[in-house]
């Protein structure tokens, strides 16, 4: 029989490109983007106060960082593409509890939606690391921004605005890219990702590849940064807003920058260029260097208050940058045979700072004004900064293998 005569269920599916993971991130951008404003105020009209929503959020990171790291587990026992679904599904769950919209209904709601998080988060990042080179892994990262970088420009104020019209609509509109989403990720067929034989090893249990991940200090370097670069963007979206409140800037000033930061996604690939030009090492350590003096001045400049905005929106352009190069660290790290387990921790990176940025600022209010928390993060920042210096000096430069030069434009191992 020719080949062309075979029956089309038995041919195999095309390999997903770099486009086609970026167009997953960007619906699921879509998803979180329109929630991430809307969220918290919906949630602190169901609970009536500030401290009642803090817990809210505090209780689901802690749930959604032990969900991510059973992921891997589970995928053990289910089906990667069954796991992606399950996510998915999540979302749909927590835009119905929202638009139930009772007090027991939205602390749920939340919870939901960040265990729908993590779980998305995991089963994506092992699908790109078992579909993308390592020499594509920064166009990846870049492409994903941009193809996210509308969602998160026009989703924050969109949420707001679609809220204040009629309360349930956001959550609609949010379930509506979740079902977008849910059916592109059928479409490109990724399955259950590739599988690598391990010589008939046991399942593993989250304790047993949390001690794989501590034994290997590039990861934990590499995770170290995504929470600390998590946390920048946790002072940037949080607690500037309250800092133009109290200064009598108005509470439109922090959503109109968080709107015009969020359009430099669209640059990612100008950035990831300039990245090139140098190994990962340089464009990190610069990266979270150039954000440390920045909130830094943001912290001396607190008397002027439209000084300190800027200070702080110059930090937001590192932010970003370090949103395109700053995962490559813990991605090149990575050992294929552990890909979903380490996505796993990996993914922990949002829910540590979730949990560790309201805790500290919680800790500096009791004696000291809001803008110390500007330099809090200085500080976190000016660590990552010191820790990159001790990155190998080639990480993303091309260097010569046995087959001549090795051609990558974000680095090796």
């Amino acid at each position: 029989m020719a080949v062309n005569d075979l029956p089309l269920t038995l041919t195999q599916a095309p390999a997903p490109k770099v486009q086609h993971f970026a167009l997953l991130a960007g619906l699921e951008a879509a998803v979180r983007g329109i929630l991430i404003s809307v969220m918290p105020l919906a949630v602190y009209q169901a609970l009536g106060s500030a401290e009642s929503t803090s817990l809210a959020y505090f209780v689901a990171g802690v749930v959604a960082m032990f969900w991510g790291l059973m992921v891997p587990w589970a995928t053990r026992k289910i089906p990667r593409r069954w796991m992606y679904t399950g996510g998915c599904l999540l979302y749909f769950v927590g835009m119905a509890l929202a638009i139930v919209g009772t007090p027991w209904s939205m602390p749920l709601s939340v919870m939901c939606s960040a265990m729908a998080t993590a779980t998305t988060f995991v089963c994506f990042n092992a699908y790109v690391l078992d579909y993308i080179t390592r020499a594509e892994l920064g166009r990846s990262q870049s492409l994903q921004m941009v193809y996210s970088a509308t969602s998160w420009s026009v989703g924050p104020l969109l949420g707001v605005w679609l809220h204040s019209h009629w309360g349930p609509a956001p959550f609609l509109l949010a379930g509506a890219f979740a079902v977008a989403l849910l059916t592109t990720f059928w479409v490109l067929r990724l399955g259950n990702g590739k599988q690598i034989a391990r010589a008939k090893s046991p399942a593993l249990n989250p304790l047993a590849y949390l001690g794989r991940f501590f034994a290997q200090p590039r990861l934990i370097a590499g995770w170290f940064f995504a929470v600390m670069r998590s946390c920048g963007w946790w002072v940037y979206v949080v607690y500037l807003p309250i800092f133009c409140v109290e200064a009598g800037l108005g509470d439109k000033v922090g959503g109109t920058v968080l709107s015009l930061t969020n359009a430099l996604l669209f640059i990612a690939p100008l950035m990831l260029r300039q990245a090139r030009r140098s190994s990962v090492r340089v464009s990190v350590r610069a990266a979270f260097g150039c954000c440390a003096l920045a909130f830094f001045g943001a912290f001396l400049a607190s008397p002027l208050p439209w000084v300190t905005v800027g200070f702080v929106m110059v930090a937001s352009v590192f932010l970003v940058a370090l949103d395109v190069v700053g995962g490559l660290p813990f991605l090149m790290a990575v050992k294929p045979s552990e890909r979903t387990e380490m996505s796993a921790v990996y993914s922990s990176f949002r829910d540590v700072s979730g949990i560790v940025t309201p805790g500290v600022a919680w800790l500096l209010l009791l004696a000291l004004p809001l803008p110390a928390i500007f330099a809090a993060a200085g500080v976190g920042l000016g660590s990552a900064f010191l820790i990159a210096g001790r990155l190998h000096p080639r990480l993303g430069s091309p260097r010569p293998s046995r087959g001549g030069v090795l051609a990558q434009a974000t680095g090796g191992r």
